[in-house]
């Protein structure tokens, strides 16, 4: 399932395999965020074009709508989609935390008002996994509670308990119901209390669980004890287990999280900027929406291969953006998913070539926050 194929010598940074029913991931690797069964502004093609090796679904959204009739009619998820490669689906354990006036959770489980039709939802540990399953998606991740910074210890031990009861009686439910080509992973919570992290995550292990999720970080707490974090839970962890940081994705974050071990990222970053008529850049990033670039002939990035590079110039992806055109979402959008993928491309070369904390140096040295 995942493989680690070589350690960087001078920091934890490491490449690996990650393989699914649909296929191989080389890690590190990011996965672009497809919330509602689409990552904005962009077709599958357009994906495939790219490069993207998986994505990751929202559960909860997609049972809410279109329904999991919807989805199985048409064959499971990934023919729902036209999308054949790995897919993860989240849980739903972040709507916890995000929609904090509309649910209550107990140790049974979550009720949640939707955010569709303000139709009340119950939803189990099992529910959940059993919604993944119809779903057909690849990876299924239980549900969790998250809580945010600042939480007290008991705040954050409470929430940890709640989420290995959840994961204990969701593997339960997978080992009895569920195929074995599917993958189960768990998630660590802990808040930033490196003695909950590790504790969490030996009871976790226990489980027999076939990947690691590092969630309940990067809401709002600083990052230093972000990264302590970090290290606290990939320290603890044998080389086998792939290390999943979910919803993280800054690159100069994602630089950090590699070099402490991390494999997997996602984030909805890449097609947000774009929405925002901001794009990403070997210099930094750009708000190309802005008037310097009103008369620019020059491709967002000089550097950059991709279609939209090559064939469009600043001044009229600007243009695009300013009078609303939906194609200029699409085309930033296009290039900053590209970016990422080439991002991770080198991450993976200069760990081959043992010369990550260089590749390191210098990238931070040329990016503009």
């Amino acid at each position: 399932m995942f493989k680690v194929i070589k350690e960087d010598t001078t920091t934890r940074a490491r490449l690996g395999i990650f393989e699914t029913r649909h296929g191989k991931v080389k890690t590190p690797s990011f996965f672009p965020v497809a919330t509602q069964a689409a990552v904005k502004g962009l077709s599958m093609r357009e994906l495939e074009e790219i490069g993207i090796e998986g994505l990751l679904v929202n559960a909860y959204h997609v049972y809410v709508r279109p329904g999991l009739e919807v989805i199985k009619a048409c064959g499971g998820l990934h023919k729902f989609m036209g999308f054949n490669k790995t897919i993860i689906t989240d849980s739903g354990g972040y709507q916890i935390f995000s929609l904090e006036n509309f649910r209550k959770v107990t140790d049974e489980g979550v009720t949640f008002q939707s955010h569709v039709d303000g139709k009340s939802i119950f939803l189990t540990p099992e529910d959940v996994v059993k919604i993944q399953q119809e779903l057909g998606t690849d990876v299924i991740v239980p549900l969790d509670e998250c809580v945010k910074y600042p939480a007290s210890y008991d705040e954050a031990a409470s929430a940890m308990t709640r989420t290995l009861k959840w994961a204990t009686r969701s593997k339960a439910f997978f080992d009895r119901n569920v195929s074995k080509e599917f993958l189960f992973f768990a998630i660590v919570q802990g808040s930033t209390f490196p003695d909950l992290r590790r504790n969490c995550l030996d009871e976790l292990l226990k489980l027999s669980i076939d990947g690691v999720c590092i969630g309940g970080l990067s809401v709002g707490e600083p990052k230093d004890l972000r990264y302590n974090m970090l290290s606290c839970v990939n320290e603890g962890l044998h080389k086998r287990y792939i290390r999943y940081f979910m919803g993280y994705g800054m690159p100069q974050d994602i630089l950090e999280a590699v070099s402490l071990g991390t494999d997997l990222f996602d984030c909805v970053v890449p097609t947000r900027m774009a929405r925002t008529g901001t794009v990403f850049t070997w210099q930094g990033k750009m708000v190309v929406r802005n008037s310097p670039y009103i008369s620019d002939t020059k491709p967002l990035d000089e550097t950059c291969s991709c279609y939209v590079c090559k064939n469009f110039s600043r001044a009229y992806l600007r243009h695009l953006v300013n009078v609303n055109e939906i194609l200029g979402v699409q085309l930033l959008s296009f290039h900053n998913v590209f970016w990422y993928t080439q991002f991770m491309d080198k991450i993976r070369e200069a760990i081959a070539a043992d010369r990550f904390s260089q590749f390191k140096k210098e990238f931070l040295s040329s990016y503009r926050e």
